[in-house]
């Protein structure tokens, strides 16, 4: 009895081993085939053009095509449950950005649940945004536009790219931690917002740094302050809004993820492949030429970055009482 459950413990464990193995081996042929990378924006954009970038170089390294697939609508939900109803074999990827960690408090009826269904696979870089005035706004600096804003309640708009985009949250999260209140004004699309604020119909902005920054330098734009931490290459001489509000932080983020249960081996050689990517100066030349900063990560912490992000937009969402149009 001894020596045959010694042969059934043996077998049993030797067919336990038979799948990793054989997972193993499918992540070390990976990729084999194209592999599909699924967007939320139109082309030509600040996250399409880093997806394009970083797609080729994915290209180059791993021996297939990445293929950018765009699939704008509904604040990028149409793309993200794209993704979470594929195979999760690591061919059918997501481009993440902000707008998902802000659409999971901002939208009520999604079929999916982001932080569930979705395996992050790696952070790609921030994206700060730019506080802006048109030049003929009587503040210059943050704190006189907080000072300016308290003895005017409710009598400055602030333009977006629309609802519940990453400009419109930086505006409602700046309300939330000076106390004061502005008017959201949504456009369809960041481009039209800086028009607007240019012609002066609008005061004021959180822009991408990408669609202001010749305009800021040119004295068509005032730049305040940047929305990130730190102090952007781009901007170098332009305060962060955190030097005069503690705390305060909101950028746009882009990374990659797959559809739960993706084969951890699979996230794994995506993980390092991207991270060797953006180690490369010419990437990192490349992107900071675009306003935004390399921001790589192991996957554990990407998905803890993931699930603060969306706790955080959820309390401003919740207190702008912000609705998805």
């Amino acid at each position: 009895m001894k020596i045959a459950r010694r042969r059934f413990l043996q077998l049993a464990t030797g067919a336990g081993v038979i799948p990793a193995v054989t997972g193993i081996a499918f992540a070390l042929d990976y990729p084999t085939r194209p592999v599909k990378l699924v967007i939320g924006f139109a082309p030509g954009g600040p996250a399409d053009i880093v997806a394009r970038l970083l797609g080729q170089r994915l290209s180059q390294q791993l021996g297939q095509p990445f293929v950018i697939e765009n699939r704008p609508g509904a604040g990028t939900t149409i793309a993200t449950e794209t993704v979470v109803r594929s195979p999760p074999d690591g061919y059918t990827l997501l481009w993440t950005t902000s707008a998902d960690e802000i659409n999971a408090t901002l939208y009520t009826d999604l079929s999916f649940n982001f932080i569930r269904d979705i395996a992050p696979v790696a952070s790609i870089d921030l994206l700060p945004l730019v506080m802006e005035v048109n030049p003929a706004f009587p503040a210059k600096t943050v704190p006189e536009f907080i000072t300016y804003a308290k003895a005017n309640p409710g009598k400055i708009n602030f333009a977006t790219g629309g609802v519940g985009t990453s400009q419109h949250v930086a505006g409602e999260l700046f309300d939330l931690m000076t106390g004061i209140k502005m008017i959201h004004v949504p456009y369809r699309g960041a481009a039209l917002a800086v028009t607007d604020v240019l012609s002066g119909q609008v005061p004021v902005t959180f822009s991408p740094i990408p669609l202001s920054v010749a305009y800021i330098k040119a004295g068509k734009l005032r730049a305040l302050a940047v929305t990130s931490a730190k102090r952007s290459a781009a901007l170098p001489d332009v305060p962060t809004i955190g030097e005069f509000v503690s705390g305060y932080e909101a950028i746009a983020t882009d990374g990659l993820a797959a559809p739960a249960n993706t084969p951890p081996e699979i996230i794994r050689k995506l993980n390092e492949a991207v991270n060797a990517a953006l180690a490369d100066p010419e990437i990192k030349t490349r992107l900071e030429s675009l306003g935004s900063v390399v921001n790589p990560m192991s996957t554990a912490d990407f998905a803890k970055f993931i699930a603060a992000e969306t706790a955080k937009w959820a309390k401003v969402v919740k207190f702008a009482n912000v609705k998805a149009e």
